[in-house]
């Protein structure tokens, strides 16, 4: 039988996958390409459909979630790993420059798995790497939050700075409004809007719903 995991996200996306993958492939390009370098090595927790790791230009792409079904939709030369994220390879330690973690956090049942998994992705990270964080901000969303079966955890910028500098990190850039909730608001679909978009950066002002968050690994003391 297929995991719950499987069975609900086939529901939520199925039908907007080519539409999804479109968007992505302009954010990469436009927009999260320049915080990534051609010889790192870049994990995204919580890949789902690999929108984000298959867009993206660097040397050493990995996909890391719990869905099984992940792995269908790995472009061919990307690592795939089915894993916890409280529970990341110890042969990852110390080896990854850039963790991107994009609406992932909020399925987090507590906010002590929140800080399992930042431990985690600290371990991963080299000294100086970074982790970037897109995620929807219940500051702005309000009830709405809620309308995914599977969101938990409710967190603003406020608490997610708060764990990452707890966690060892060094916030190095935060826009509190970036992208709209979903690919079902209204983001723009057409390619040259949603670059559009991107460049007017009042109109995140408007519609940004989802908050930027990029803080860098600190050497220990």
């Amino acid at each position: 039988m297929e995991p719950e995991i499987t069975r609900l996200y086939r529901l939520r996306f199925d039908k907007d996958l080519k539409k999804r993958n479109e968007i992505w492939k302009i954010l990469c390009r436009d927009f999260f390409q320049k915080y990534i370098k051609p010889s790192d090595t870049v994990c995204d927790l919580g890949a789902g459909y690999c929108e984000f790791i298959n867009n993206i230009k660097a040397k050493i792409r990995i996909a890391i979630d719990i869905n099984p079904e992940t792995k269908k939709f790995a472009n061919k030369g990307l690592a795939t790993l089915i894993t916890s994220s409280t529970n990341l390879p110890k042969n990852l330690y110390n080896k990854v420059d850039v963790v991107f973690a994009s609406n992932f956090f909020e399925h987090l049942s507590t906010k002590e798995e929140l800080a399992k998994t930042l431990v985690e992705i600290n371990k991963i990270l080299k000294t100086g790497g970074k982790i970037i964080v897109l995620m929807p901000n219940i500051r702005y969303i309000g009830a709405a939050y809620w309308d995914f079966l599977d969101h938990q955890l409710p967190l603003t910028e406020k608490s997610m700075v708060e764990a990452l500098t707890l966690n060892g990190c060094r916030i190095i850039e935060k826009r509190n409004r970036f992208l709209p909730y979903t690919t079902k608001s209204r983001l723009p679909k057409m390619g040259f809007l949603v670059r559009l978009y991107l460049k007017l950066t009042p109109l995140h002002l408007l519609f940004g719903k989802q908050s930027l968050i990029i803080a860098q690994k600190l050497p220990l003391k």
